[in-house]
């Protein structure tokens, strides 16, 4: 048994965002319009637009500059469970176990000197307990980050985009008969050399700890899918009657990975997550599409679609080795890329803007996983020319991700350079963070 056991679900998602630039609930990242509940389909700025609605790129004014996005960041942990803090648990029990095994001599075990057997009982049952709770548990976590140059026109406006999103999961399938097996050695008759605390223990000191994992089966599961976009969205604006309308399209290329990090809970190492035997990846071609329409002068509405053709990528088929049923077992998965269709309202003027969001399609992901759709709604207030105060919240109409309440602040000295923070929290110990560069010149 392995002494690293790390569960850290944080440090598995976020790593991947950093180092791949790949918030949260959508397949963009965008601190203002993050703050504002995860709004943006028809509030968010022509700069910053095309990794929202590619249709708001054109509605820039003929004062508008040439706007960079150097990067957009942000990250959500979700970990109702608690994960981080029950596996240092297991993994202090873990220790513990092997230690206890390592120490077992024929000597002690048949005089019962120093209390082995007792230990042997104690470490035992410990172990069957932290499985007991960790039956079931998962832990999640996602993030985002994108980069942007917005080039604005009166004829068509062109735009050059990077974004990427990451999810990751980490789940544990405890086998019933890990729990069983532990048991029958905790409550075992110390008077009964026959018992399984007596055979066990010879089995452990004959052949080391492998003699009692090898009885064990539980399994740790970690996925998690990076899908980076690289595209050039072009948008113009056009007047169909006296409402302005703008339509915007943004062809990409699409690449994915996927990891299916899926070994027996008692070898579980963090490290061994890039491991080429668990990780593959794919790539081909989507689009995003969008339209926005401008009624008088404080409406927008506004539709977008987000990877408009479907693919289906499947992990890496891991296969482990089942004890108590002489089987291997299979652990495959398979990364579901949807169309995510949003529809957006927002009202606005040059104090405040309002803005409302919700999703017309579901969320996919791994086929092993519930789908989600969101809706949210959102506030900026401007108070001064170069600060604005954001408040949101955002929900999933299914029921199947966390509930969270989302703010920030942005700031814009001499209206060039732009800072953008924000925050959020939520149900099932749900919390993220997200920030943003941008420069006008």
């Amino acid at each position: 048994m392995k002494k690293q056991f790390q569960f850290s679900v944080v440090s598995i998602a976020v790593s991947f965002f950093v180092a791949s630039q790949a918030g949260a609930a959508n397949t963009w990242s965008e601190a203002r319009n993050d703050a504002m509940g995860g709004t943006g389909v028809a509030s968010a700025n022509y700069g910053s637009g095309v990794l929202i609605n590619p249709a708001l790129l054109a509605k820039s004014t003929p004062d508008d500059d040439v706007t960079v996005i150097l990067p957009a960041v942000g990250a959500q942990i979700s970990d109702k469970d608690n994960l981080q803090d029950e596996i240092d648990h297991i993994n202090d029990r873990i220790d513990h176990y092997d230690d206890v095994i390592d120490n077992l001599t024929l000597t002690d075990i048949l005089l019962d000197s120093r209390g082995t057997l007792t230990q042997f009982q104690g470490a035992a049952g410990e172990l069957a307990d932290e499985l007991e709770y960790l039956r079931g548990k998962t832990a999640r976590a996602s993030a985002g980050a994108g980069i942007a140059v917005a080039i604005p026109n009166q004829t068509l406006s062109v735009a050059f985009v990077a974004k990427g999103y990451a999810h990751g999961r980490v789940s544990t399938s405890i086998d019933p008969h890990d729990i069983d097996y532990l048991r029958g050695i905790q409550r075992s008759s110390l008077n009964n050399p026959t018992s399984p605390v007596y055979v066990e223990a010879l089995k452990a000191a004959v052949g080391g700890s492998g003699e009692i994992t090898q009885n064990l089966n539980s399994v740790a599961s970690g996925k998690a899918a990076i899908v980076s976009d690289y595209g050039i969205a072009v948008a113009r604006q056009f007047q169909i009657g006296e409402v302005p309308v703008s339509i915007g399209v943004t062809p990409k290329l699409q690449k994915t990975w996927l990891y299916n990090y899926t070994t027996s809970i008692y070898d579980y190492d963090s490290s061994d997550w890039n491991s080429s035997r668990y990780r593959n990846d794919d790539t081909g071609f989507n689009v995003d599409a969008g339209i926005a329409a401008d009624f008088g002068e404080n409406w927008t509405v506004g539709l977008s679609g987000q990877n408009l053709v479907s693919r289906d990528i499947d992990t890496k088929d891991i296969r482990i080795y089942n004890g108590y049923t002489k089987e291997e077992v299979s652990y495959k998965d398979t990364y579901q890329i949807r169309p995510l269709v949003t529809a957006g309202v927002a009202w606005h003027n040059d104090l405040v803007t309002l803005s409302a969001d919700g999703d017309l399609t579901e969320t996919k992901g791994f086929k092993s996983e519930d789908d989600s759709q969101y809706a949210g709604i959102g506030a900026e207030v401007t108070p001064l020319s170069w600060l604005a105060v954001r408040a949101g919240y955002r929900a999933d109409m299914k029921g199947n991700d966390s509930n969270v309440f989302t703010g920030g602040l942005g700031f814009a000295p001499f209206n060039t350079v732009h800072v953008d923070l924000m925050g959020l929290y939520g149900e099932d110990e749900t919390w993220g963070a997200g920030a943003q560069l941008s420069v006008a010149f």
